[in-house]
């Protein structure tokens, strides 16, 4: 089990490259990646993003990478051509406005003609693939810092789990312990409210098939099965899917539903108490769910 919740800085020297990875992810429903990279390493992206869905299934990650050369492998071109056309283009706007500047032989500044656009290019003359090997130790190292950085987290979240599981699992035993008492409860309730009214005229025939229809409407037998099923196929999740988060969430659903139609049947004290206490337990599972991956 991972938490969803990581974070991974590596940084390195490949040659005359210092390279650096940040890693860092927060809750999601999906995964959802966004990748941060030097223009010229474009061509590798979709190999960073599969090599990142092969083990991330949850998520919003942002990923990082950045290059510093010491020995540039730059080039800069210059578009002469678009450069005598910008001169020509403002040096006809200063002579039509006058300007002091630039009209009667003023110079035009160099720096406002190689500042247009196209007019001065920046170019690297490197191949992403094999730039990739210069790159891939330190993402290595990141991705595995990250990764052992989620399953920390992810460790005790599930012991948190574990714990309020086991406080679920005493509820639903309650509920079960407590269903074969629910008959006798029923006809001490019925039986005193016969005897305030008629005193020692009772028709236990009548106590008999009043304790049997509040049995009917108030038994709570079914919904106890369904919620130990759901607290086993809970557990199984935990213990044996490595990304349980989504199954984890639809399964607290399912049991809260059962949960609820316990409480709304219940007519005794003690049941509704350990109503509570289940609600409680299931929604601290319910919303640490949502951090695991």
């Amino acid at each position: 089990m991972n938490s969803m919740t990581g974070y991974a800085y590596k940084e390195d020297l490949a040659g005359t490259a210092q390279i650096s990875v940040e890693i860092k992810s927060v809750n999601n429903r999906f995964l959802d990646l966004s990748v941060s990279l030097p223009s010229f390493l474009n061509p590798i992206e979709q190999k960073i993003r599969k090599v990142v869905a092969e083990k991330i299934a949850r998520g919003k990650v942002d990923l990082a990478i950045r290059v510093r050369e010491s020995a540039s492998a730059s080039k800069v071109t210059a578009d002469l051509g678009a450069a005598k056309a910008y001169y020509d283009a403002i040096k006809s706007v200063a002579d039509s406005l006058g300007a002091e500047n630039f009209s009667g032989g003023g110079a035009i500044p160099l720096s406002l003609v190689t500042g247009q656009e196209g007019v001065l290019s920046l170019s690297r003359d490197i191949d992403a693939e094999e730039y990739w090997k210069k790159i891939q130790p330190t993402f290595d190292a990141a991705m595995e810092a990250f990764l052992a950085d989620r399953a920390r987290e992810g460790k005790n979240l599930k012991a948190d789990l574990l714990k309020k599981l086991d406080a679920l699992d005493q509820c639903a035993a309650f509920f079960a312990q407590w269903q074969p008492q629910m008959e006798g409860k029923f006809r001490e309730q019925i039986l005193a409210r016969f005897e305030e009214l008629l005193g020692d005229k009772v028709d236990q025939n009548r106590v008999m098939a009043e304790v049997a229809a509040l049995m009917v409407k108030y038994t709570i037998n079914e919904e106890i099965v369904r919620l130990q099923s759901h607290l086993k196929a809970m557990r199984k999740e935990m213990e044996e899917n490595p990304a349980p988060g989504k199954r984890l969430d639809f399964i607290c659903q399912e049991a809260n539903r059962e949960i609820n139609t316990i409480g709304s049947k219940n007519q005794f004290v003690e049941v509704g108490q350990k109503v509570i206490d289940a609600k409680d337990a299931l929604e601290n599972i319910r919303e640490q769910s949502k951090n695991v991956e």
